[in-house]
């Protein structure tokens, strides 16, 4: 048993030496607490990232789109999507790949629907595409004018191949002057006129 003495030497040591107790992890939230004699800083950890910012490498059902890129958690890309080959984890090189890859899409847009709208200043400037059938009694014609039909006088006129499919026109079944809408691109219509003549 420690006599008083020496009792009365450890108070006297440790109100002269304070005890001082610093935990340094990641910082997050800070709270101190101290007497005249202790003093403690105790530091809150900040929550590890636990996902992964990957690229599909192809259409997964529930997750997303081939090439789309995603944030999951580090144990399904770990477990699954890279031994399945299904994912990649996103470098710095693959960002700089899609990025010229977009670029070049865009590009491709651009003179995709360029062309079309050329082409439906030449078709809007070409006046009217003439179609003759044998008439009828009064204005009526015999059989009617398809879109096959105006295809092919403009690939005739202009030597101009147009898909049947993006061709728009009205029921034709007598003479007079019509419009016909020519779906060239999703933002670019063009609307030419046609008149049907009686043989």
């Amino acid at each position: 048993m420690a006599s008083s003495s020496t009792l009365s030497s450890l108070s006297s040591t440790s109100s002269l030496l304070p005890l001082q107790r610093t935990f340094t992890p990641n910082l997050k939230t800070c709270s101190q607490f101290s007497n005249k004699n202790l003093s403690f800083t105790i530091f809150a950890q900040k929550k590890t990232k636990k996902t992964r910012k990957i690229i599909l490498k192809e259409d997964i059902v529930d997750v997303g789109k081939k090439g789309e890129l995603l944030d999951v958690r580090v144990g399904y890309f770990r477990n699954f999507l890279f031994p399945s080959g299904k994912a990649q984890l996103v470098t710095p090189d693959i960002l700089k790949e899609m990025k010229i890859e977009e670029e070049r899409i865009e590009a491709e847009k651009r003179r995709v629907k360029e062309e079309a709208q050329q082409l439906a200043l030449i078709f809007e400037t070409v006046g009217a595409f003439k179609v003759k059938r044998k008439g009828g009694k009064g204005k009526q014609i015999f059989g009617s004018v398809t879109p096959q039909d105006l295809v092919d006088i403009i690939k005739a006129q202009l030597q101009r191949e147009v898909d049947k499919r993006i061709v728009n026109l009205p029921e034709i079944r007598e003479t007079g002057e019509y419009i016909a809408e020519l779906k060239l691109h999703p933002d670019v219509t063009a609307k030419v006129k046609v008149n049907v003549l009686a043989n």
